[in-house]
Parts: structure tokens; sequence; C-alpha cells
């Protein structure tokens, strides 16, 4: 095949064609312990308008798969197969020949907006770039296109935040920049890897949105990677399952969704919380790991996880087959199962009524950050008051920025407030120093969002778990320390000889097992769990929601649960506060909060939540939030500028927060209460600013 570069490797194909068909694809890495087969046989096609989705656990190959696909790879990864994009072999072209399709007839959108633009030059500049190299735009041209595309992907005021840096951008606006970047040249297909996972539920909807409508209106192919099986369910047409290197099932999504023809799939969606559903007393699981991919088992991939196998399946490998319309799947058993979801047990609603003296009760908190001279602080939590009861959770949501790791690490007095009260076990926090302090933060530990990096990398489990009890004094030698080590290890159900492990060697779930191991060593009361499950797989992530709720019961913990993620906070949470720009907007049991929501707010987070199933998903209006939380305004309520209810009154007056139904508060102005006067909360002195 000659070196030329295409004009359009698409130009000969049919419309009705497959724009893209991958064909046996196999990748694999020679490493100092074998060879890793990363993506073993994949096959998969996608037509022109289609939103395919590939989905599947971390690991499982998807994103090697898409780099793949666009020969980014190193030249130490072993491909073989075919690629087939327009009737061509991307995977035979010369290097060459590369750089003019890369671009201009396939884009990528990666997971990470910040590693994919380049934080010295200005994004008008990236924006730009691919113009004026593919269609050889005059700079005038390209910059007038670049404004309108920023204009088109939802970026205000386009023609001034051309000039801007990465750093200038929120993280949403700075993936909408790289999408500008991707559709700039009228790409026939797009690769999203992970395109929103690092955003919240409310900018999912609106950067997917956006996605699934240029797909739509330009004609282009979107491969969407993800393991958001509520994404997939809004927004794709297809879905592809991948499971250790290989696709375990295929089939449009209704169908899929319906009724699940793999067990892994199965056991994927019924590990999702929902909230169109009643509240289950447990989450279902998919128990253990996938295999090592140095390291596979003769037989189905899935089988040790498998509730399904037969004997053959331990012996043989099946591969992707045809079980009914437009429907394949990698099961032996495929065509006899029943996989449609049990009945879900509802827990009973819980209505303990908290002590007067509750294990942690914080009034009027608040936390500022100092800026430049002359300028106001930054009031990042103002006014957040709330009860922490023995054995009971609260849930705290909110977009990026509300506050909300704030609000946990002032608990932690890693943070310093500015105003307000932390009391704990009767004994005011925020006044503790020396002996004290020390003694508090045995009893008030934390579980970190990302699992690895709060691991110390070159320290063993046993070292890393046993630190803090040496620290602290709470055991005798060595030798106690290695029992205490193995006994934290099986009550978060790792095998004791982990302990020889360094985190490296273990998967994502493991790595949060211990994180959650070292936070009990020291027996606390009370545990901040700072979106503890935000970075797992939904598998991984039941396993561990199971897990803290164990736990609490065994040892009567009280927790404060950060997340984004609203389903997984309506499972575990007891009441549920919500936060925007450091206000508490709402806050009520986990119940009365989910069922009818008050705050305007609120309803447009829980609008913007993707139900895990599509024919509930067709029903649903789309989701009404725009744009992102700014900079708090100088008066009046903070979420006026996104409110669809706001008036001339919002922007005058600060709500306070009120007892609008019993054990139910809300600050907005339009709500009405029986008592109009700001009620006071149990543990809360009223803002009355």
């Amino acid at each position: 095949m000659d070196g030329a570069a295409p004009a359009s490797v698409t130009a000969s194909a049919a419309a009705d064609s497959w724009l893209l068909e991958v064909e046996d694809l196999r990748v694999s890495f020679a490493t100092p312990r074998g060879t890793v087969r990363a993506v073993d046989g994949l096959s998969l096609k996608i037509k022109t308008g289609e939103v395919l989705a590939l989905v599947g656990e971390s690991g499982c190959g998807k994103s090697v798969s898409a780099l793949a696909i666009m020969r980014l790879l190193t030249d130490k990864a072993q491909i073989e197969g075919r690629v087939l994009f327009g009737g061509r072999d991307l995977l035979q072209l010369p290097e060459a020949a590369l750089p003019a399709i890369r671009g201009r007839d396939i884009a990528m959108i990666f997971q990470d907006p910040a590693s994919a633009l380049n934080p010295v030059l200005r994004i008008g500049f990236q924006v730009m770039e691919p113009l004026r190299i593919h269609l050889g735009m005059s700079a005038a041209a390209a910059r007038a296109r670049a404004i309108e595309l920023l204009a088109r992907v939802g970026i205000p005021d386009a023609a001034r935040r051309i000039e801007d840096y990465p750093h200038q951008l929120s993280g949403g606006m700075r993936q909408r920049v790289v999408i500008a970047t991707a559709i700039a040249c009228n790409p026939r297909l797009i690769i999203a890897d992970e395109p929103t996972t690092a955003l919240d539920v409310t900018l999912q909807a609106q950067i997917l949105g956006l996605l699934r409508d240029l797909a739509r209106e330009q004609g282009i192919a979107l491969l969407l990677i993800t393991h958001n099986l509520g994404i997939v369910a809004r927004y794709a047409d297809r879905v592809s399952v991948m499971y250790a290197a290989r696709i375990a099932e295929e089939a449009p999504a209704a169908a899929l969704f319906a009724q699940p023809l793999h067990p892994y799939t199965a056991g994927l969606l019924r590990a999702v919380p929902r909230l169109d559903r009643p509240r289950g007393a447990r989450l279902e699981t998919i128990e253990g790991a996938p295999p090592d991919l140095l390291d596979l088992p003769p037989g189905c991939r899935f089988a040790p996880r498998c509730a399904w196998r037969i004997d053959a399946c331990t012996q043989t490998l099946p591969g992707l087959a045809a079980v009914a319309p437009q429907r394949a799947s990698a099961c032996l058993r495929a065509a006899e199962l029943d996989t449609s979801a049990p009945a879900v047990a509802v827990s009973p609603v819980n209505s303990a009524v908290p002590s007067a003296a509750p294990l942690l009760r914080v009034q009027n908190l608040s936390v500022h950050y100092p800026r430049g001279r002359g300028q106001p602080p930054l009031r990042a939590v103002s006014g957040v008051s709330f009860d922490i009861p023995r054995g009971r959770t609260l849930g705290l949501v909110g977009e990026s920025g509300c506050g909300k790791t704030t609000v946990g690490r002032a608990l932690l007095r890693l943070e310093t407030a500015a105003a307000g009260s932390i009391i704990f076990e009767g004994a005011e926090v925020t006044r503790l120093s020396g002996a004290a302090l020390r003694d508090y933060r045995r009893g008030a530990q934390v579980v970190f969002q990302d699992p690895y990096h709060a691991l110390n990398p070159r320290m063993s489990l046993g070292a890393i778990i046993g630190e803090p009890l040496r620290v602290h004094g709470l055991v005798a030698d060595a030798a106690a320390a290695r029992a205490r080590v193995q006994e934290l290890l099986q009550q978060v159900g790792l095998s004791p000889d982990m302990a020889a492990r360094y985190p490296h060697q273990l998967s994502g779930g493991q790595r949060q097992r211990a994180g959650i191991a070292r936070a009990l060593a020291l027996q606390p009361s009370f545990i901040v769990c700072d979106e503890p499950v935000s970075a797992l797989d939904v598998s991984i992530q039941a396993q561990i929601v199971n897990l803290l709720e164990d736990l609490q019961r065994e040892l009567g913990l009280g927790y404060l649960f950060i997340a984004h993620d609203l389903a997984v906070v309506r499972h575990i949470a007891d009441r549920v506060m919500v936060m925007y720009l450091g206000q508490v907007m709402e806050m009520a049991g986990r119940d009365a909060l989910y069922a009818e929501p008050l705050h305007p707010y609120t309803q447009l987070l829980l609008e913007a939540v993707p139900v895990p199933d599509p024919a509930v998903e067709s029903r649903r209006a789309s989701p009404r939030i725009a744009g992102e939380a700014q900079a708090a305004p100088d008066s009046g309520c903070v979420f006026k500028g996104r409110c669809p209810r706001a008036t001339a009154e919002c922007g005058e007056s600060v709500p306070p927060l009120r007892e609008i139904k019993p054990g139910h508060y809300a600050a907005c102005l339009k709500l009405q209460s029986t008592d109009s006067r700001p009620a006071e909360i149990p543990g809360q002195a009223v803002n009355r600013s």
C-alpha cells in the first residue's frame, strides 16, 4: 500500500454501509512476567449516525481497543486483526498516512480534559490548529470557525473566552473545548473514552446530550466507552459488553437492558442502584474480581464468578455467537438463562429518633479562603449546620465546587473554620490542640476518593495499616501489630496474606478495602467517606457500599458520606443534605427528599440522573439544568443564575433554610411552610443573614 495520505478514507463508503468494522482485534504486551493479552479477538461495527457503547470493568480492554483503532499504542504493543474504516484497513496504513486521518476523519475525546489540552496554549489556538492543518483555513477563517464551535458546545461569550488558557476554565468547560476540537473538521467517527467520568451528573447530561445531538445532526458515528450503565441507557443505540479482553455480549440497548443474555451483563445491571425502584436492603454484587490477563483460565473467563456455570464452562472458551436477531452472547447457556432481576427486598424505614446528644453536631460552620489583596475572601462554606447520630449516615451531595469536601476536611481539622462550632462526643473540636486533638483524630477517620494515591506505594499493606497502631501506641510489639493487621484485613474482606502486598499489586476494589481497614485501625466512631466509590466500577462499588453498611451495623459508626452519585447516596444515607456554592439548599430524611424534592436545585439534580433502563429513559423529559456553578453572587440566592423559578426577589434576598414540612428543610423563597419563620433545626442555629 502506498504511503500517500488519503484525502478522506471514507470517500468511497456507501451511506448505508458500516463505517467502522473491527474484526478479530488482538493486542498484547510483552512484560517481564509474561505476555498480557489486553484485547483478545474483539469484533464490533458501527454505522454513520449511530451511538455504540462499549462497556465493562476497568482493565477489560476498552481503552486499549480505542487506542489500537487510532494507532496510538506504542511500538511495544503487538496488534493483529483488521480495523476497516470506510473500507480501508487502518492497521495496514503506513505511519505517514495516519496524521491526515486523525482529527480529520476520526477524532478522539479523552477522559481527562486537563491532560488532553496543552496548558501553555490558548484554547482558541488548540481549536484552530486542526482547522488550519486539515482544512487549510486562513488564520482569520479558523478563528471565526473556532468561535462558532466554542459557542456550539456551550462556551458562553466564546469570542472573549477564546483567548483563555485551559487553567482558566472549569472541568466541564475544558471538556467542551476538547469536544469543539474533536468536531472542528466534521469527522465521520468520534471515539469518546470515558468523556464524563470526572464530571458531575448535571454536566454529564449536558456533554453527552451534546455529543448525541451532534451524532444525529451531522451523521457522526459515536463510539462511547464508559462503565456508567445509566449513561448507556440514556444515549446508546447499541451496546457491546467487554469482560477480560473479550466481548461477552452485544445487542440493541433496549433489548440488552430488558433481558441480558450473559451472566456478566445481568450482574452489572443488578449491581446498579436505581432511583426508579424501591430501595433494596442490600446492593447485589458480582463477587470476586476479573482474571489476571497474564494467567487466564482455560474456559470461560467469567466462570469463576458465575452463578450459572456448569462443568463445561471451566473447560471451553465460548465465542460470541448469535442467539437472537441482532443479539450475540459468549455464554454456553445463553439460550436457557433467565437473567431477569429478582424482586427487590425493601429495607424498613429507619424510624429511630436521634439521641439528644448526637455523635457529631455542626453549627453554622463557615470556611473562607483568602484571595488577592483588596478582594473579599472566597466563602467556600457558609453557615452549614447538621447532626450525625451514632450509627447513622448523612449523605452530602452537590456539584463540584459546592463545598462538600471542604466540609469534610473542616470536620477533620484539615481546614480551619472561619466561624462555627464542631462538637464531637461533647468536645468542641475547633478549640482542640496537642494531645486532645491527637485523641480526636483517633475517633474521626477518613476514607478518600482515590484508593491508589491514598496509600503509600512504597509501603506494604501491613506497614500502611499498622502505622497508625504504632503511632498511637495501640499495640505492644510487632507481633501484636501483625495480628491486629490480619484481623483488620479479614474484617474488610481481604485475605490476611495480603499484608505483604504493595498497593500496585491490588485491584481498585482491594485498594479501597485496604483504605477502609486503615481507617478502622484506630477504632473510630466517625468516618468521613469522601467520594469513596466514585473511582470504582459498578460491581466493585456495590461491594464497598455493602461493606460500609455492614461495618456500620457491626461497630455503630457514624458516616458523613460525600458523593455526587445520587443513587448511591439514596441507598446508604439516612438523611441527605444538598449543597450549592457553599450553602445548604435542602436537607431531609432520605425517603422524603427523593420522593418529593422541594428545592428547584434538588429537583434538577435528580432529573439529570440517568436510569439504567432505556424504556424508562425514553419516557423521561430531557434534563433541564444548564450551565455550571459559577462564583457565588454578591446578593440574593446563590442558585438564582440557573434557577428556572427565579424572580427579582431572588436576586435581593438570601433565602434562609426553613422547615417546609416536618423534618424537611429547604432554602427557597418560593416555598411556603406552615410557619414562615426560620425553624430551629436539631443541632442548627439558624442563619438569618
